[in-house]
């Protein structure tokens, strides 16, 4: 069986030098931000065994593969690959409750129902029972929005409040997902030449190969 990742990681380390590395995506930005085709180490399977143990479910195949055979994070998609490491505080904080299945199209659709029903001040008798409908309504947004995101890791920020999400467990694992909270909206699927969902191997070889074909082919000239 091929394996995806083999000589992945020096393609990445070699964008370092080509000559037109800061025309991709997040790559550099405000002269000292951004990737820069860096890569972690990788994870030793030993340290992905306590990554395991710490999140509490085995992560998708591409994923774990990736940490062991490419890196714990850098260079990637968007603004890069969120470091993830064992016993970090961020790592806690992007695995959103693994134990639980992700189940977009089910909480989705009560997330969306939700924000119909927000409640309208002319509704009600006074700004009392107003402003106590609205507190239990903002409670309930929060409650949605923890547990539409449940089963998923935060992998990397798309930049002015977007993000993409691994789906981790249930049907959808393996799968890659952007959270477009900031248009008002929940989760959606990202598509792949066609096809309805995208793996997260498919997600970061077709960043690789836009990556390089925009680092190292050279501009055309006007005439």
């Amino acid at each position: 069986m091929t394996n995806i990742w083999t000589g992945v990681r020096e393609r990445v380390l070699a964008l370092r030098t080509a000559p037109r590395m800061s025309e991709v995506f997040g790559a550099v930005w405000l002269d000292d931000h951004g990737h820069r085709f860096e890569l972690l180490p990788p994870l030793t399977p030993d340290e992905l065994e306590e990554l395991e143990h710490q999140v509490g479910v085995r992560l998708p195949e591409e994923y774990r593969t990736f940490l062991v055979e490419v890196g714990a994070g850098g260079a990637g998609p968007d603004y890069g690959i969120f470091p993830l490491r064992p016993g970090t505080e961020s790592t806690k904080a992007r695995a959103k409750n693994l134990a639980v299945p992700f189940r977009p199209q089910e909480i989705g659709d009560l997330f969306d129902e939700h924000q119909y029903n927000e409640p309208a001040g002319e509704h009600f008798l006074n700004a009392e029972e107003f402003a106590a409908a609205y507190r239990a309504w903002d409670a309930r947004d929060d409650e949605l929005r923890e547990e539409l995101f449940a089963g998923t890791l935060y992998l990397s920020s798309q930049g002015c409040g977007y993000y993409t999400v691994l789906a981790v467990t249930g049907p959808e694992a393996g799968t890659v997902w952007d959270d477009v909270q900031a248009l008002g909206e929940g989760v959606a699927p990202k598509r792949h030449n066609g096809a309805e969902r995208m793996t997260f191997a498919q997600w970061y070889m077709d960043w690789l190969a836009y990556a390089e074909r925009t680092a190292w082919e050279e501009p055309q000239r006007t005439t």
